[in-house]
């Protein structure tokens, strides 16, 4: 193919491979009642957030029985170690190639169980599946990655689609 050819496809034979596998797990530092509290005044300021997410002894009175935290809270925020990503799209200055243009689609989130004082967060990660089609750009390509969080006792805290874009 020359370089002036147009892919017939954007799937990758590392694509077709790694669809449904998950990849290594991460896991969290134990949620504390301090992380739960400060992320809920960071999340609601200025206004006083729900006592469910800082006042324990409001809490015990819940159906929930103790501190929980936000749905949107994240025990991943603030890693000692940051892994290395590799760079994505093309080098600046230069004009990309087809599919080096990386755009986010956005995620959606499906909350379970929530997170507690004490619970120990697992992450892992997969490629679920893709959607390629002709768009305004020509051939573009829709990937859709899930993630999921489970506690220590393997319950499921959260799942998550993301949708990267690609042309």
């Amino acid at each position: 193919m020359t370089t002036t050819e147009e892919p017939t496809t954007l799937v990758t034979q590392e694509m077709i491979d790694a669809q449904g596998v998950w990849g290594p797990e991460t896991t969290s530092y134990p949620v504390t009642e301090s992380d739960i509290r400060k992320w809920a005044i960071a999340t609601y300021w200025p206004e006083t957030p729900p006592r469910i997410f800082w006042d324990a002894e409001y809490a015990k009175g819940t159906r929930f029985g103790s501190i929980i935290a936000p749905r949107d809270f994240n025990p991943f925020a603030w890693p000692v170690e940051r892994p290395r990503r590799g760079g994505a799209g093309p080098v600046p200055g230069q004009t990309p190639k087809k599919g080096e243009n990386i755009l986010n689609g956005g995620q959606q989130d499906t909350f379970f169980a929530p997170m507690r004082p004490g619970d120990v967060i697992t992450s892992r990660t997969r490629l679920s599946h893709w959607n390629e089609r002709e768009g305004r750009h020509g051939l573009t390509i829709f990937t859709f990655t899930e993630t999921e969080w489970h506690n220590q006792d393997g319950e499921l805290v959260k799942r998550r689609i993301s949708t990267g874009v690609r042309y």
